[in-house]
């Protein structure tokens, strides 16, 4: 089967999923890569922690912050289905910054992120990313933006309501009256952006070895592993990943390192058509293409869509 004919697939299994996307594929070693409209920037929402934990671990590098830090949080007293953590706690905490950094990653908790984000503000994120010369990643607010979204506004029983609001309101430049999907207001980037923050972190050159190897470990430590994990988890195969879920968008970035040495990069980045919170099917209908596409990049066989 020819790399068209794939590629021809995984959209009609999108199609069918209700989904639209993009995905990108990438052996780190040789650089070969699959992708379908890896170019497409998409709005983060938590993969932005990812990039901020570098910014951060390179200050740290630096001297600059340090690990062992106190830092006092506020409670959260977030009660949206979904948030975890710090962002569900009742009481004032006090934790250290390497271990703000475990729970952001780790279990994507947003007040975690944002008491890094006090530190490391997003210009300043951003600012390290080009000083390492990672492109396409825009980090331009706080994780606590994205919580001031017309969900929020909403009963539980009305939570398809913004789910609808979120897919209809998009405009064809990919604009959005939520600022938090709107792409050029958002923090955003592409699969092909991630997929080289990624590979930037797993054969590291500008980014120092200290800081990708504490980055991969905490990408290693994800709990979230119901998306793309099934289908890239083996007693062969490690999966390091971090999630990102707003609204109707549903992403995962990460890196399989097999047994045998071989490591490749996956970014998966898509947002639904269906006005439901809770989409199982389509999260495995994007695994399953994110496994195709990595597949066919290993072995070079014609793919199994069943």
């Amino acid at each position: 089967m020819s790399v068209s004919a794939v590629l021809r697939n995984a959209r009609e299994l999108l199609e069918e999923a209700g989904l639209h996307g993009a995905f990108l594929v990438r052996n780190l070693d040789t650089g070969d890569e699959i992708g379908l409209d890896a170019d497409v920037p998409f709005p983060a929402a938590s993969l932005v922690k990812v990039p901020l934990a570098v910014a951060v671990l390179e200050r740290v590098a630096r001297g600059e912050l340090d690990p062992a830090m106190p830092v006092d949080v506020a409670p959260g007293l977030v009660t949206t289905p979904g948030t975890t953590g710090l962002s569900r706690f009742r009481h004032p905490a006090r934790i250290a910054l390497d271990d703000l950094l475990y729970l952001s990653i780790a279990i994507s908790d947003g007040i975690a992120a944002d008491a890094l984000f006090d530190r490391t503000p997003p210009a300043a994120v951003a600012a390290e990313l080009r000083r390492l010369r990672i492109e396409g990643i825009a980090v331009r607010h706080r994780i606590s933006d994205l919580t001031d979204t017309p969900r929020e506004r909403l009963r539980p029983d009305e939570a398809h309501l913004a789910q609808a609001l979120a897919i209809g309101a998009a405009t064809a430049g990919s604009g959005h009256p939520v600022a938090q999907l709107d792409v050029t207001r958002a923090n955003a980037g592409s699969a092909r952006a991630f997929v080289d923050l990624l590979h930037a972190l797993w054969r590291p050159t500008a980014i120092g070895e200290t800081t990708a190897a504490r980055v991969r470990e905490l990408m290693a430590d994800n709990v979230l592993r119901h998306r793309l994990a099934p289908d890239f988890t083996s007693d062969a195969a490690r999966w390091s990943s971090k999630t990102g879920t707003l609204l109707h968008l549903r992403h995962e970035v990460g890196v399989v390192d097999h047994a045998d040495g071989q490591s490749y990069a996956v970014a998966a980045l898509t947002a639904s058509r269906v006005p439901a919170v809770a989409q199982p099917g389509s999260e495995a209908t994007m695994a399953h293409v994110a496994r195709v596409l990595h597949g066919y990049l290993r072995t070079g066989a014609p793919p199994w869509w069943g």
